[in-house]
Order: C-alpha cells, then sequence, then structure tokens
C-alpha cells in the first residue's frame, strides 16, 4: 500500500502544500536572505511579529531550531531553564540544551503540561549558592504535545510571567500549536505571546507549510539570534520560496484549525465511548488524542491499524496518538472511526 492510500493520523507534520500554497511559492519574488535582502522573507517576517506584537521575527529552519536559538540567546553555559518534565524541549529536542548551549533543564510535573507558579518558585536556585547553575529561564509550551494538545491557562501564563519578572528571569513561549491553541480558546496569539520575551511557532504543523518557524521577540534579541543562526548553519540564501508558503500558512489556514478540532472531538468520542480505551476526554482540546489501549498492547495497534489503512504513532509509555490535520477529510475521519472499532472492540 503506497503512502497516499493511508489515512495518516500519526502527526500535523505530514501535511502537504495544497495546490494554491505551491502556487504561492512557485512565484515568490527572491533574494539572498543571508544578505537579509529576500523580500519574501522579510514579508513573512514582518507579517509574523505584528501577528505575534513582537519588535521583530526571524525566519527559521525547524522548530528545534526556533527553540535553541531562543535558549541559546538568553541564557550562558552553566544556566538552568524551568520547564514541565513532558515538554518538547526536554523530551524531543535531541538533547540539544546541553548539546548547544551548555544548559540544563529543571523539569518539573506539571498537570496536563502545566506548572505553576506555586512549583516554579521553589525551584528557581538563590542567586547566592554560586556552586549551583544560575536560574535563568522559565519556558511553557502552548499547545503541550504531550499531555495532548491542551491549552496552558491564560491566567497561569500571566502569573508566571510575574514570577519570571520578580526573580529577573527570561520567560520563553514554545508555541509551535500556539495557532490551535488561539484559535480553541478564542485569545488572540498576540495576547498569548506578550508575556513572553521569546516565543517560537511552527509554520509547518497544522499550518499546513512544508518547512519552517518563526521566532519573535525583541530587535536587539533577534539580532542576536541572526548571528548564532548563521553559526549554527541555518543562514539560508533564496529562501523566500519556503518563506512564501509560511506566509500564505499565515494568512490562510489559521482560522481552519477549527476544523481540525472538531474532526479530533470526533475520533476521541467514540474511544472514550469504549471500555477497551483509556482517555482523557476533557484534556482533548485542539487536534491532539492521546489514548491507552487496554487489551492490545501499542506495537500491535500500530500493526492492526496499518494493516487497515489507518497511521497512528506512539505518544508516550504504552499510549497511542492521533493528530487530525487539514490532509484528512470527514470522510477520513468516518472511516478512521471504523477502523479504530474494529482493532480496538
Amino acid at each position: 500500500m503506497t503512502m497516499d492510500k493511508y489515512i495518516d493520523l500519526r502527526s500535523d507534520t505530514v501535511t502537504r502544500p495544497s495546490p494554491a500554497m505551491r502556487k504561492a511559492m512557485f512565484e515568490a519574488e527572491v533574494g539572498d536572505d543571508v544578505f537579509q535582502e529576500d523580500p519574501t522573507v522579510n514579508a513573512l517576517q514582518d507579517y509574523a511579529a505584528e501577528l505575534l506584537g513582537k519588535e521583530a521575527s526571524l525566519f527559521v529552519s525547524s522548530g528545534v531550531m526556533g527553540n535553541q536559538l531562543c535558549l541559546n540567546v538568553l541564557t550562558n553555559p552553566g544556566d538552568e531553564v524551568i520547564c514541565e518534565k513532558d515538554c518538547h524541549i526536554f523530551n524531543y529536542e535531541s538533547g540539544s540544551p546541553a548539546k548547544l548551549s551548555g544548559i540544563q533543564m529543571f523539569p518539573l510535573d506539571g498537570k496536563l503540561g502545566v506548572i505553576t507558579p506555586s512549583q516554579v518558585e521553589p525551584a528557581i536556585r538563590p542567586i547566592s549558592a554560586y556552586y549551583m547553575p544560575r536560574t535563568k529561564v522559565i519556558e511553557v509550551e502552548n499547545t503541550h504535545n504531550r499531555a495532548g494538545g491542551t491549552i496552558q491557562p491564560l491566567d497561569n501564563i500571566i502569573e508566571l510571567g510575574k514570577l519570571a519578572k520578580k526573580y529577573n528571569l527570561c520567560y520563553h513561549l514554545d508555541g509551535a500549536r500556539i495557532w490551535n491553541a488561539s484559535v480553541a480558546s478564542g485569545i488572540s496569539v498576540k495576547e498569548y505571546a506578550k508575556y513572553f520575551d521569546t516565543v517560537s511557532c511552527c509554520l509547518s504543523k497544522g499550518l499546513g507549510a512544508p518547512v519552517g518557524s518563526i521566532i519573535a521577540g525583541s530587535k536587539d534579541f533577534i539580532v542576536e539570534a541572526y548571528r548564532i543562526r548563521k553559526s549554527w548553519g541555518g543562514g539560508m540564501r533564496q529562501v523566500g520560496i519556503l518563506a512564501a508558503a509560511g506566509l500564505y500558512a499565515l494568512k490562510n489556514n489559521i482560522n481552519r484549525l477549527e476544523e481540525d478540532h472538531r474532526k479530533a472531538k470526533m475520533i476521541a468520542e467514540v474511544l472514550a465511548g469504549m471500555k477497551s480505551i483509556e482517555i482523557n476526554l476533557a484534556a482533548v482540546h485542539t487536534n491532539i488524542i492521546i489514548f491507552k489501549p487496554l487489551k492490545i498492547s501499542v506495537d500491535d495497534a500500530l500493526i492492526k491499524c496499518k494493516e487497515k489503512g489507518l497511521l497512528l504513532s506512539i505518544g508516550s509509555h504504552n499510549f497511542l496518538r492521533t493528530i487530525t490535520h487539514l490532509d484528512v477529510s470527514f470522510p477520513d475521519i468516518d472511516r478512521t472511526i471504523k477502523i479504530l472499532k474494529e482493532v480496538f472492540e
């Protein structure tokens, strides 16, 4: 069976550019972005900075590069970043904080990806303790991937921001799916982002661009991030061809994320009705579903689903993950539900 024959719910990163996005890429005006002369890249960066309410932004090749550039600029070797234990930066970025920036993570046990000020404050190292790492950054992930696409409560974001200011710490948002959080909550991305010093946002997940992320912050921050991006081999030349896809995605594909959320809820509600499945339906905020099969192993479930034409992925230990996206139609969702019933019931 070819990949086109499968219903692919492994991730929203499997989306492909639409014909209209491909047309925008084909027609993109380009220049040398290392000289900051690519007009399409510049247009994307200006538009993204305006959306996020920041002074400036920078187009980077991936979400990992975006997060790591932010951490690198905000810290010095030996510093520490407070985060939630299941966050992407700690689990899925190949140990890059230590490898690239010489910093370590202090993971806290959150609830559905949320850490509170009462948890964070005791974890902040005393400045007088020269024998300890120096706490430098508080990091938040919104939406939270491993918790099932859960949305960070705005009031908690605000309170953590106050705590960061109290201790003169930096505050970073891993907003890979911030667009999903905004559409689902009705809170603008600008409102979410304004409490953070730096923000990283993906263009290549639910928004459907083939590659790329945006980081945003102050002008001084972006100047330094631009320098570090070059040192990491991230300086690209006529990259407006890719930036055009990101610009198209931001202008056309944000509001339609609500459809992905509805599709995820359809699947989650069916799974919640199965005695052979463990799922927290209340945690399905956006387009990600995490569930545990009780009568079959995760590996066997993946095989059986694939045999029937459905691709899922592993969410975490003994849990499966399903992610809806723009390349999955409502008939595909109906077929998905049928396969899930055949496999798990």
